[in-house]
């Protein structure tokens, strides 16, 4: 398999909101994003937006556009009664000091921050899951204990 192009990750996810400019300034906020690209069109509007969280990449936009055909079907799990059709995990450093800032940004915690151990064979790690102002699901966890193959 070839490498992925410069700066990008192999996978990166895009999640639309009612208001992508907003959510923008919240997630870096809340979870600490930092904004790598944001373009802007008529109005503010964001055209195309990319954020980055150490190595991962997410991009941002607005609800369907209507510029392509596709763009109907991306939308802000708001419009959907709050279902969700992903949720985005990320490795964060201390998952409980980005607990508190999530929360005191706003977010809702669904899942206070745990520790899950599936046996010594395995991997532990810390987790809490969130919920931004549109409703989309985030999990954020700290690896606690590597498995036994990745030890050194």
């Amino acid at each position: 398999m070839r490498p992925s192009p410069s700066g990008w990750p192999r996978i990166s996810s895009s999640v639309f909101y009612k208001d992508p400019a907003a959510a923008i300034d919240w997630l870096c906020r809340a979870f600490g994003f930092e904004v790598r690209l944001k373009v802007e069109g008529e109005g503010g509007q964001i055209e195309h937006s990319e954020l980055v969280f150490g190595d991962g990449l997410i991009m941002v936009g607005g609800e369907g556009h209507n510029v392509r055909p596709e763009d109907e079907h991306m939308v802000s799990p708001r419009s959907t009664g709050g279902r969700n059709t992903q949720v985005l995990a990320i490795f964060v450093d201390d998952v409980d000091a980005h607990c508190t800032r999530a929360r005191a940004a706003g977010a809702r915690i669904f899942r206070e921050p745990e520790t899950n151990d599936y046996g010594a064979e395995y991997a532990m790690d810390r987790t809490y899951g969130a919920v931004d102002p549109d409703g989309h699901l985030w999990f954020f966890m700290q690896r606690v204990r590597d498995p036994p193959s990745r030890r050194g």
